[in-house]
């Protein structure tokens, strides 16, 4: 169960009504989870998956969303980022999985857009894929590629705006953190009339590195590699691109909450949108307006904390919603079991 269902709260913020990133009217998440041995001894094993992040279920290519990114640490491979920052709009779902099958996905998702948008590439422009991931390759055979095109366009069919599942499910299936078994988590505040909602693929730390809680005797993994956690931010708040990339430096505060120094090798990257304007691929406009909040106003502090505590809640559900996960070479990740807090 999350951690809040187990009488642990974080931050001082109400959480949504469902505590998921899908309390931002609109947002919509779905997950592809493969989980299969490729052999009788078990020495390849696919664990892994994919993961997909609507920020509404209309045609994203013709209705963009203001967004932007911010890199923590850049150890990862991610797709799309350069142009989000460039433009300041999201055309695509955003879509999480294992480092090597960021090409599959991109392909697979760029076969999805194109299917519903047959003008991309031929009477307009072509289209920017968001893709984002971690290195899953302890317990899945990430060398076998076993992630196909077709397992994005699956997440994407499978988006609900219902309360996301969380765990060791979709991209976050073969997620190591802190030693024990990671992978998808999300968390939510409201801030006024406004709504912040966090989803994580997690995927980093050691055991000795976790902070503010104590943890059974259950065996975590002594050496893991540095990791990486890709950090997904979605709003209702109306922000311009600069405002959202404001306030997703703040999930770094969240992140460092559990334990996190942004290791050499880590990619720790957050991507932020905000659903409050849908920006029109086809116009024939000069000039659009739009609304944002002042710099200024309270509500702006307000909103870099929700972001803080929804980023620290939500990898902390990533841990106490992931099961004990078998993967290749006989490996096993446990579970953690989160006692109380120190």
């Amino acid at each position: 169960m999350k951690v809040r269902e187990n009488g642990i709260t974080i931050g001082k913020l109400p959480a949504g009504v469902k505590n998921c990133i899908t309390d931002v009217e609109g947002v919509a998440v779905g997950h592809v989870t493969m989980n299969f041995p490729l052999d009788a001894a078990g020495d390849e094993y696919v664990c892994t998956g994919v993961t997909a992040i609507l920020p509404h279920k209309g045609n994203l290519f013709k209705e963009k969303v203001t967004a932007a990114s911010f890199v923590i640490n850049g150890f990862g491979k991610t797709t799309g980022l350069v142009q989000v920052n460039e433009l300041g709009v999201l055309e695509s779902p955003i879509m999480l999985t294992n480092t090597f099958a960021v090409p599959a996905v991109t392909q697979g998702t760029l076969e999805y857009m194109l299917a519903g948008n047959p003008e991309i590439g031929d009477t307009t422009g072509t289209i920017n894929i968001v893709v984002g991931e971690c290195n899953d390759s302890y317990l899945n055979s990430i060398r076998l590629f076993p992630v196909k095109p077709e397992h994005a366009i699956d997440a994407i069919q499978n988006a609900s705006e219902h309360r996301a599942e969380e765990g060791a499910v979709g991209a976050g299936k073969g997620m190591i953190c802190f030693g024990y078994k990671g992978g998808i988590g999300t968390s939510s505040r409201m801030v006024e009339e406004y709504t912040i909602g966090c989803l994580v693929l997690t995927n980093f730390g050691k055991k000795e590195e976790l902070l503010r809680f104590r943890t059974s005797e259950r065996s975590a993994l002594s050496e893991t590699s540095d990791g990486s956690i890709i950090i997904v931010l979605a709003t209702d708040a109306p922000l311009s691109d600069r405002q959202l990339q404001r306030v997703a430096k703040r999930c770094g505060i969240g992140l460092g909450r559990t334990g996190s120094h942004f290791s050499h090798g880590s990619g720790d990257i957050v991507i932020a949108f905000s659903t409050a304007h849908k920006i029109a691929h086809f116009s024939d406009e000069v000039t659009e307006i739009r609304k944002q909040l002042r710099e200024d106003h309270p509500i702006m502090n307000q909103l870099f904390a929700a972001a803080a505590e929804a980023a620290e809640e939500a990898i902390f559900n990533s841990l106490s919603q992931a099961d004990t996960t078998k993967g290749r070479a006989g490996r096993i990740v446990h579970h953690i079991d989160l006692l109380k807090e120190e």
